[in-house]
C-alpha cells in the first residue's frame, strides 16, 4: 500500500513571525468534503477540518522562527520546517498504521511548490498542489491554523503592530507601522518593509 504524505507551509510571504509547515497522511475513510486549499476555506471551516485531521490522520507540524529565517532565508526555512514536520509525523506513524491494521506500506510525498524537503522518501513537488491533492490540502490547513494562532498570540504581546488583522503579511498598514515604530521583536529583518 502506498501512503501519500502531503506537505505544505504557511508564512513564506509575511514580514514577521515564523513559517509553519505540516506533513499529513490521510486514512482511507477520511471525509474529503471537509478539505480544500486553506486559503479557500473560512476560518470556521479550517478549524473544524483541523479537528478531524488531527483525530483521524497521521500528521506533524513544525515551525521555524523569524531569526532562523533571517539566517538561512525563507525558502530554506520552509524546507526545514517541512522536514521537521515529517519527523514529527514519523514518530506517530507506527502506532497510527497499527491502529488501521496497515502492515505493509511505502511512503511517497507530494509537496506544494517547486522544491521538495529533504526527507527519506520519494517526493515530488507541484505548484498549486494545495488545490489538487487532499493530503496537501490537509497539510495546508494545519500549517495555516498553526501560524494564525501564533500571530494572534503575537498580537497580544505587540498590539501596536496589528498582527491579528494582517498576520504579518506586507499590507500597507503593516509596512507603515514598521516604518513609524521600527521593526517589532518578531520582524524578519532581511525582508523589506
Amino acid at each position: 500500500m502506498i501512503l501519500s504524505v502531503g506537505f505544505d507551509e504557511a508564512g513564506r510571504g509575511p514580514l514577521a513571525g515564523p513559517v509553519c509547515a505540516s506533513a499529513v497522511i490521510l486514512p482511507p475513510e477520511f471525509p474529503l468534503e471537509l478539505l480544500n486549499d486553506s486559503k479557500k476555506l473560512s476560518e470556521k471551516k479550517r478549524l473544524a477540518a483541523e479537528l478531524v485531521i488531527k483525530e483521524k490522520a497521521c500528521w506533524g507540524v513544525s515551525l521555524v522562527d523569524h531569526k532562523t529565517i533571517d539566517e538561512i532565508n525563507i525558502l530554506e526555512a520552509s524546507m526545514l520546517a517541512m522536514k521537521n514536520a515529517f519527523e514529527e509525523l514519523m514518530k506517530k506513524l507506527p502506532q497510527w498504521t497499527a491502529s488501521l491494521r496497515i502492515n505493509d506500506y511505502i511512503l511517497s510525498g507530494i509537496t506544494d511548490g517547486t522544491r521538495c524537503p529533504d526527507v527519506p522518501v520519494e517526493c515530488r513537488c507541484e505548484p498549486k498542489a494545495d488545490g489538487k491533492y487532499y493530503e496537501v490540502m490537509a497539510a495546508s490547513i494545519l500549517a495555516k491554523n498553526c501560524r494564525d494562532r501564533i500571530m494572534l498570540e503575537m498580537d497580544k504581546k505587540y498590539p501596536e503592530y496589528g498582527y491579528a488583522k494582517h498576520k504579518g503579511y506586507p499590507t500597507p498598514a503593516h509596512k507603515e507601522i514598521c516604518r513609524r515604530l521600527g521593526p517589532s521583536p518578531i520582524q524578519r529583518l532581511t525582508f523589506k518593509f
